[in-house]
């Protein structure tokens, strides 16, 4: 049982790759660095004083940073998802005490997603919103996979994947969209080491720059999109068939250069939803 097991998960690991390829798309630059500290601490080959692994994801909205994070942490943690924590939340002296508690007893947010598991991944987004004194808690993360918390429990994230998101460097990476990407990158990762702390970046596993998404690029995303939102659908008892310009009408209305592929998620569904309803209601809708 056990080999079959261990045969099971090395195949899963090899296939990684190649699923977030699939799923994720214009961002295959970041895959195999990110596959690699995914691999190393599947395999057990990470320190168990840090944790499995840690990201710095950078780049415009809406590119594939959290969207990322997402897809690996169900096919890794069979169809869990990130423990998630928004930084613009997080921006006053008293942020602290909201993720690890106030006093004696309490345990805070971040305490609270701990206690239902031990493993998985912990994403923190739009880091450089986040308080300074937030900032101290992720260097006792990254430091010691540990976090301790107002009761005086100390929880153990050797388990955990740490995942940072930001959009810093964003607005000069859109004005060198004509530029060689590696000029892009080096822009934006000396923005990223003007604006936080060296200590905190220097003890990211990887930092990752991901790229703005072309117009055929969301293309692909759309179409991917449109198929997923038919199968949940269809899981709901619903079918719809699709003018066969659909795609096309998708792509026009939900293209856009600077937020990436969410616009295009709310025009899919929006198209989608309502034609399923005007079918149910037997109403007409405007094209």
């Amino acid at each position: 049982m056990g080999s079959e097991f261990m045969r099971a998960n090395l195949e899963k690991l090899r296939s990684l790759p190649d699923h977030l390829r699939e799923q994720i798309k214009g961002q295959d630059h970041v895959m195999d660095r990110i596959c690699s500290v995914l691999r190393r601490g599947e395999l057990g080959l990470a320190s168990t004083r840090r944790p499995r692994g840690s990201f710095l994801f950078v780049g415009p909205t809406g590119v594939g940073k959290t969207e990322v994070t997402n897809v690996f942490t169900e096919y890794l943690f069979d169809g869990g998802k990130p423990l998630r924590f928004d930084m613009s939340e997080y921006q006053t002296h008293s942020s602290v005490e909201k993720l690890i508690g106030e006093k004696v007893g309490d345990i805070g947010l971040l305490g609270r997603a701990l206690a239902t598991t031990d493993t998985g991944t912990l994403l923190f987004d739009e880091i450089e919103k986040a308080h300074p004194l937030v900032l101290d808690l992720f260097l006792q993360i990254l430091d010691d996979a540990a976090i301790t918390l107002a009761s005086g429990e100390r929880k153990n994230l050797s388990g955990f994947y740490v995942v940072f998101t930001s959009n810093i460097g964003a607005a000069e990476a859109m004005r060198m969209r004509s530029a060689p990407f590696a000029s892009v990158q080096r822009t934006v990762l000396s923005r990223v080491n003007q604006q936080l702390r060296p200590e905190l970046v220097g003890r990211m596993t990887e930092k990752l720059v991901f790229k703005s998404l072309e117009y055929e690029v969301q293309r692909a995303i759309c179409a991917q999109m449109i198929e997923s939102e038919l199968t949940r659908l269809s899981a709901m008892g619903l079918s719809l068939e699709l003018a066969p310009d659909a795609l096309e009408v998708l792509v026009r209305d939900g293209y856009h250069r600077g937020l990436g592929a969410r616009p295009m998620r709310a025009a899919v569904e929006r198209y989608l939803q309502e034609r399923v309803a005007a079918e149910l209601l037997d109403v007409r809708i405007s094209a």
